[in-house]
C-alpha cells in the first residue's frame, strides 16, 4: 500500500529515542523529510545523523524544550526554514510513564511534580500544535497526532492518567476547530512497549521481585490480549498510518495500541 507520504515533511518532538525515533524512522522509510525534536543537541544530532546515512532522507536536527514556549516557536520557525513547510507534527515529547519510579500515592504528589507532568505533556504538545498551525492552516492540510497513553482509561497512576486524559480533551476539541481546515488530529494509547530503555527496567523488575527476566518481561511488557510485546515499531506503523492522506476518516480519534490491555469495552 502506498501511504502517499513521498515527500510529505514532518516534525517529530522526542524524536530521538524510544517510540519517537521508532515514528521518525518509519515516516523517513516511507519518504518523510524530518525536523527530529529534542532536548539536548549531541543527543538529537546523532540520532539525526544515524537516520540520514541509512535511509538517505533529509533529517534536521532541532533542540527544544517543549516547556518553553519561545523554543517551540522558534523549533517549528527553523523546521519550515530548513525543509520548506510542515505537513505533520508528531508530539512524543513527555517523560514516559513509570519511568524508573513507582507512582506516588496522593500524599506524596507534590505539586511541582504534577505541574511539571502537565506542562511538559499537555502544554508541550498544545505549543507544538498552536505552532504548527497557522502554517497547516495556509497549506490547507495537516495532521498533528499525539502519543497519549492507556494510563487514561485505568487507575494506578494520578498523574498519568490525568495528562493522558488531557491529551485526548485537547486531541478532540483541536480536530473540531482545525478539521474544516483539512487537519486531521489524532491520539494514540501505547501501553508498554519494547524501547531502548525495557531491558533495564525488566532487569529491575525482576531482581526487585525475586522472578527472571521473561517473566518480568511478560508481566511489564505481554499484560494484553495477544500475551506479546509490543514494540515501538508496532506503535510507529499506526502512527505512520494517521500521518498519512488515507487517514481522511480518522479525526478526534484516540487509537490504543496496546495489544488489547485491560477488558473493559469502549463504544
Amino acid at each position: 500500500m502506498d501511504l502517499q507520504l513521498a515527500g510529505k515533511k514532518a516534525i517529530v518532538t522526542g524524536g530521538s529515542r524510544g517510540i519517537g525515533n521508532a515514528i521518525a524512522w518509519a515516516l523517513a522509510r516511507e519518504g518523510c523529510d524530518l525536523g527530529l525534536v529534542a532536548r539536548h543537541h549531541d543527543e538529537v544530532g546523532g540520532a539525526a545523523r544515524e537516520l540520514h546515512d541509512a535511509i538517505g532522507n533529509r533529517v534536521v536536527p532541532l533542540v527544544a524544550d517543549a516547556t518553553d514556549r519561545d523554543a517551540v516557536d522558534q523549533m517549528v520557525t527553523a523546521a519550515i526554514d530548513l525543509l520548506g513547510c510542515v505537513d505533520i507534527l508528531v508530539n512524543c515529547a513527555a517523560r514516559p510513564a513509570g519511568a524508573g519510579t513507582s507512582p506516588p500515592p496522593l500524599d506524596e504528589i507534590t505539586d511541582e511534580r504534577f505541574h511539571e507532568e502537565m506542562n511538559t505533556k499537555v502544554m508541550g504538545y498544545l505549543r507544538c500544535a498552536r505552532a504548527v498551525a497557522p502554517h497547516m492552516r495556509r497549506a490547507g492540510w495537516g495532521r498533528i497526532i499525539s502519543i497519549s497513553g492507556l494510563a487514561a482509561r485505568r487507575t494506578g497512576d494520578t498523574i498519568a492518567s490525568m495528562r493522558n486524559v488531557a491529551v485526548v480533551a485537547m486531541t478532540r476539541n483541536l480536530a473540531e476547530e482545525l478539521g474544516p481546515s483539512g487537519i486531521n488530529v489524532t491520539a494514540v494509547h501505547p501501553s508498554s512497549p519494547f524501547t531502548q530503555r525495557s531491558p533495564a527496567l525488566v532487569r529491575g523488575l525482576a531482581q526487585r521481585e525475586g522472578i527472571t527476566e521473561d517473566e518480568a518481561t511478560t508481566r511489564m511488557l505481554a499484560d494484553n490480549a495477544l500475551h506479546k510485546v509490543i514494540h515501538a515499531d508496532d506503535i510507529a506503523a499506526v502512527v505512520t498510518f494517521l500521518a498519512s492522506p488515507l487517514s481522511i476518516a480518522m479525526n478526534g480519534d484516540t487509537i490504543p495500541t496496546g495489544g488489547g490491555v485491560g477488558q473493559s469495552i469502549y463504544y
